[in-house]
């Protein structure tokens, strides 16, 4: 079976076989996690790179009122906090979403890993100025988009994530999100975003079902959306 991890990262550098080699090494062992299982805690002490094989995981905070906020959404392949072993606490938890497999990369090993093969630098790095594009392109949705337009163009670009690693077919790919969990990603009550799934449904542009969205009119989407791709930089200029 492809590691997501390397599929993701050969499409940012190039990898030799020994680059492959080294991160399907460094990611052997991962850990199982049961959905709504926490990663690592608000407050903790910044651990290990957390690297996503399987399942999907959350960035969140909870607010003292006790709602919760979702900042990022990681997929099969993603991996996060490069750095954080440079701060002193987390200011945000990671919670698996469903159930998932997570491997942990050290700073050492992963430093030393980068320092052997600089292609695997490069493709860390870019993945993490992606990671920042699209940081804030959900900065701009939460303070200017409509509801509709918010809730478009997530799923614009959650489907394009996901079909860059294998899982979407037809226009139809599986989304293991809740009404409540999209509502916390996005700023609005579960009573609302149910109003605005109807109101794109109704528009003939998508259908959210139980664990899947299906693109009825990937135009549609697009314009409703105002949907630009250039956030997720698929297309990377390559340096010599």
């Amino acid at each position: 079976m492809t590691n997501p991890f390397v599929q993701k990262l050969r499409g940012l550098a190039t990898l030799t076989n020994d680059d492959a080699a080294a991160l399907e090494t460094a990611t052997a062992r991962p850990r199982h996690y049961i959905a709504r299982q926490d990663l690592i805690r608000e407050g903790d002490e910044p651990g290990p790179m957390f690297v996503v094989l399987e399942g999907w995981v959350c960035r969140y905070k909870i607010l003292p009122s006790g709602t919760r906020q979702i900042m990022a959404f990681l997929m099969p392949g993603d991996a996060c906090d490069l750095h954080i072993k440079l701060l002193a606490e987390m200011d945000h938890s990671i919670q698996a979403i469903t159930t998932a497999m997570v491997a942990t990369v050290g700073k050492a090993e992963m430093q030393a890993m980068m320092l052997a093969h600089p292609n695997i630098a490069s493709a860390m790095y870019a993945a993490q100025l992606v990671d920042e594009g699209i940081m804030r392109a959900w900065i701009v949705s939460m303070g200017r988009r409509s509801a509709p337009e918010r809730v478009a163009h997530l799923i614009c670009e959650l489907y394009l994530r996901a079909r860059n690693i294998g899982l979407t077919g037809d226009g139809e790919f599986a989304l293991p999100l809740s009404q409540a969990v999209l509502a916390d990603a996005l700023g609005m009550t579960a009573v609302h975003i149910n109003r605005v799934l109807k109101e794109l449904r109704l528009a003939g542009a998508m259908a959210l079902k139980r664990g899947s969205v299906t693109i009825l009119d990937p135009v549609k989407l697009i314009q409703i959306a105002g949907f630009d791709e250039n956030y997720l930089h698929r297309r990377l200029r390559r340096v010599a």
